[in-house]
């Protein structure tokens, strides 16, 4: 692995500052030159989405829970290729990992498993001398854990910050940065968090400006590059994840489908808002564009929750990747083959997604004519055949509504019905996050078998169908991307 300059942002516990100055460093850095790699620690969707904003790179997760800690550091490698910066933003608490697992996928095991040194955000806004008793009870808590600077965030006045710099000169950590409260770079947040990037753009620009420019004139950013320098050399073992070694390495090792697929494929735009995701613009023996079944792939500002690794594993396996907008887009791209509908916010979205009849009738066929179709979360409420009262795509015979109580949480699952997307006795390990209930919760064939938190069948396989509410990495399975570029080709 080529060693890259690297630096973990965490705090002591949620709401601290992490998003603002992780995202801030990325932007001030990025400002300065530099090509910076942003990474998440964790599962979530929508931080990432600001992360590329402020490098113009795709963000992208590590997460020790869903793809296994062996997978962070190679992962980790292959998204900061070619970068002078990685900057990860941890999740929770610095310590705070998957419940009842230990340091499991917690930002201080990313961190351990990085070899990368920790700066630790801290909101200072309701004490003084105490900081330097939380900041040497988390550096001295876990030895492996290099806690090597403070920034200190929502400081009062100058006496204030006087007072926090005092204590801490006591405690050996060096403070990088303060940061005054600023209410231009607040991000509004709804029911499950932040709003992503592609729902407000110009406004979303306007706050990671402001972030950029807030943490590049309250850090010490050359302190900050001289501790990612010190970072060594990552143990990533055999190097940087490849997607196209990665599923070869799925059928060489029982893969789920026979067919042949060019490998690799590359990805194409088409419809609002496309994007190819980072990665080569070679084709395979026919040239770009020939003889690769077209998968679409939902996105625009309804389905917004995606992992890069997902089209770059689809195209590897040797497909044609093609984004379409649901919102907007009134067919479906030319030759689609098989259908990737993701997360998102379909409730925010569901008068305008009802109205786009053409559409729900062009994935309703599709499904109908047995092409694969993978739908998680959202894709399954979009699929069903109403939501909150407005007509979906009618594909599931089920209806979704929103709850108040938010569904949470890593899952271990077993598939129980064999599917365009994974063989019986499939082990996967995924994350629900929603405020939407589905009633019916499963089908006749149901998709998932839950073992955590509670035993229960969960989501439909019907046909080419696979759908369920069950958020996964398909870098920790990469067989899945090769069995449904197979089912598109036959």
């Amino acid at each position: 692995m080529v060693t890259i300059p690297r630096l973990v942002i965490a705090a002591p516990a949620s709401g601290s500052g992490k998003t603002t100055v992780a995202t801030g460093l990325m932007a001030a850095f990025t400002q300065r030159g530099l090509a910076v790699s942003p990474h998440k620690v964790g599962p979530d969707y929508i931080d990432p989405g600001y992360h590329s904003l402020a490098t113009g790179r795709a963000g992208r997760n590590l997460d020790a829970y869903m793809c296994g800690p062996e997978l962070v550091a190679p992962l980790f490698a292959h998204g900061a290729r070619g970068c002078d910066l990685a900057i990860v933003e941890g999740v929770m608490g610095l310590y705070d990992g998957a419940s009842g697992q230990g340091e499991l996928a917690s930002t201080a095991h990313v961190a351990k498993l990085l070899q990368a040194p920790v700066v630790l955000v801290v909101d200072a806004s309701s004490q003084s001398r105490s900081v330097a008793a939380l900041v040497h009870g988390f550096a001295s808590w876990d030895p492996e854990v290099r806690i090597s600077g403070v920034i200190l965030n929502k400081v009062g006045s100058d006496r204030h910050e006087m007072l926090l710099r005092e204590a801490l000169d006591e405690s050996g950590v060096p403070v990088m940065g303060v940061l005054r409260r600023a209410e231009q770079v607040a991000t509004p947040s709804r029911h499950l968090g932040l709003v992503p990037v592609a729902e407000r753009r110009g406004d979303a620009v306007s706050a990671v400006a402001a972030m950029g420019a807030q943490v590049g004139a309250g850090c010490d950013l050359d302190a900050l590059m001289a501790l990612a320098r010190s970072a060594p050399r990552s143990p990533a073992g055999s190097g940087a994840w490849e997607p196209v070694e990665a599923v070869r390495g799925a059928v060489a090792g029982g893969g789920a489908c026979d067919a042949v697929v060019p490998l690799p494929g590359p990805s194409r735009n088409l419809g609002s808002g496309a994007r190819t995701p980072d990665g080569p613009e070679s084709g395979g023996p026919d040239g770009p564009g020939r003889g690769r079944p077209v998968i679409a792939v939902a996105g625009g500002p309804a389905f917004t929750f995606s992992y890069a690794e997902h089209s770059e594993l689809l195209a590897a396996a040797g497909a044609e990747v093609v984004t379409f907008d649901p919102l907007r887009d009134v067919a479906l791209p030319e030759g689609t083959r098989g259908l990737v509908i993701g997360g998102g916010f379909p409730e925010v979205y569901a008068p305008e997604l009802s109205a786009n009849e053409p559409l729900r009738k062009a994935v309703a066929d599709l499904a109908a004519a047995g092409a694969p179709v993978a739908a998680e979360c959202a894709g399954l409420l979009y699929l069903s055949r109403s939501l909150d009262g407005l007509p979906m795509c009618g594909v599931l015979d089920a209806e979704g509504r929103m709850s108040k109580r938010l569904t949470l949480g890593y899952r271990e699952a077993v598939a129980i019905t064999d599917s365009a997307l994974a063989a019986v006795g499939t082990r996967l390990r995924g994350h629900e996050f929603h405020r939407t209930v589905l009633e019916p919760g499963a089908g006749s064939a149901p998709a998932w078998g839950m073992h955590l938190p509670e035993r229960r069948v969960e989501g439909f396989v019907q046909q080419g169908v696979h759908a369920s509410y069950l958020h996964t990495h398909w870098a920790s399975a990469p067989g899945i991307a090769r069995r449904f570029v197979g089912r598109a080709a036959e």
